[in-house]
């Protein structure tokens, strides 16, 4: 028995893990170097029973296994803005169930932490690991639900296939705060 849907992201145990994979998938086939993109997650019954003709646009008819949790795309992100800043304004309404963001970032290897040198500033310091030769191109796909629950995947550039993503509960911890926060009004 298979443990990956035709056309579609692995299964997965939880419907927040496959939440994160659908969204992984989405964000790979947009190609790298791309901006951030926030996604409310909302509950697919609930959606298909309040918002027939949203659910019906979203290609969730009634006929079809929908996963449990729907991912809905935002607003392009403001660009200039700190994503942690642009976080802090965000409050979602009762319907949505949570939230997920993929980001691209830049990361070393714990060994380069010996040798950042002293006295950068935060521009200074993404030159110096911009062009550090152990770095690694990482997209994070982080989703975090009302509950508390949390799962990330992480992609490496250089290991860019469905079948080389990373996934766990905490793989992204400040990030998984940030959105955890976007509920806490």
């Amino acid at each position: 028995m298979s443990n990956v849907s035709p056309g579609g992201p692995p299964m997965a145990a939880s419907p927040l893990t496959r939440a994160v994979l659908e969204i992984d998938e989405y964000a790979s086939g947009l190609g790298w170097d791309q901006p951030a993109r926030l996604f409310a997650l909302v509950d697919t019954a609930q959606l298909r029973t309040q918002e027939p003709d949203l659910a019906a646009q979203l290609g969730l008819d009634d006929g079809e296994a929908a996963a449990p949790l729907t991912p809905v795309e935002q607003d392009e992100i403001p660009s200039g803005a700190p994503l942690d800043e642009f976080l802090g304004t965000i409050a979602w309404p009762d319907a949505v169930a949570g939230c997920a963001l993929t980001v691209e970032r830049l990361m070393l290897p714990p060994s380069a932490e010996t040798s950042v040198p002293e006295g950068l500033d935060e521009a200074g310091l993404a030159q110096w690991v911009a062009a550090h030769p152990d770095r690694q191109e990482v997209r994070m796909t982080v989703a975090v639900l009302r509950d508390g629950a949390r799962e990330s995947a992480l992609r490496l550039r250089e290991k860019d296939s469905a079948t080389e993503v990373l996934t766990g509960a905490d793989l992204v911890p400040g990030l998984a705060d940030a959105l955890s926060a976007t509920f806490e009004a």
